[in-house]
């Protein structure tokens, strides 16, 4: 009787310990669910802020003969501001040299794609790597042309690297991507040029 106790209650735990993990593994999935979701939706808002952006953009691209990189730009927008702020594109530095100069978001505009029309022409039209060095800067095109080899996502991260290493405060420079820590790449934004083409894609296709 005692042993048939003994298995009875064993069979009790085990039937307790396998409920409690399959009702934590439905809210671990529940959560993970709600949270994609959660972000889909601030994404889908962002990108609406930014396509209202769609004809100032389209304005200046023209001027600038960027017509065809419109949704290029508009993806840059969404990683630089999501479309928020009167500096949308982030454009103070790149004007001034110092963030905050810009209060107007057509001003921010034209100077963002000013300046990426400058990465493009010293890039010789390359788009991935006129695209990093929107956040690099112009001093990105140099160093990757003279590399034996095409712009990759391992050469971002060298400048980073080598950026930041240089810097004489590099607490000045703060690393918002744990991968970015791993690899003492604080320089910059050693993924933007990936994230803007998957931007791009979205704008393009209408998303």
């Amino acid at each position: 009787m005692k042993l048939k106790k003994r298995k009875k209650i064993v069979i009790q735990v085990l039937c307790v310990t396998l409920g409690m993990v399959v009702l934590l593994a439905g809210i671990s999935l529940y959560t993970h669910q709600e949270n994609v979701k959660n972000s889909s939706l601030v994404e889908h808002m962002f990108t609406k802020r930014v396509e209202q952006h769609r004809p100032t953009v389209t304005k200046y691209a023209k001027e600038y003969d960027m017509e065809e990189h419109v949704d290029v730009i508009l993806a840059m927008m969404m990683q630089e501001s999501g479309g928020r702020g009167d500096d949308p594109m982030q454009a103070s530095e790149s004007q001034c040299g110092e963030i905050g100069c810009i209060d107007k978001p057509d001003d921010s505009i034209k100077q963002g794609v000013a300046y990426f029309s400058k990465m493009m022409e010293a890039s010789d039209e390359d788009v991935p790597l006129s695209v990093q060095a929107y956040n690099f800067g112009l001093g990105f095109v140099d160093y990757a042309q003279n590399k034996d080899r095409e712009f990759d996502q391992e050469m971002a991260i060298q400048f980073s690297q080598e950026k930041y290493e240089e810097a004489e405060d590099p607490s000045q420079y703060t690393c918002l991507r744990e991968e970015a820590k791993e690899y003492d790449a604080c320089y910059g934004d050693i993924y933007y040029a990936r994230d803007v083409i998957q931007y791009q894609k979205k704008f393009a296709d209408g998303d």
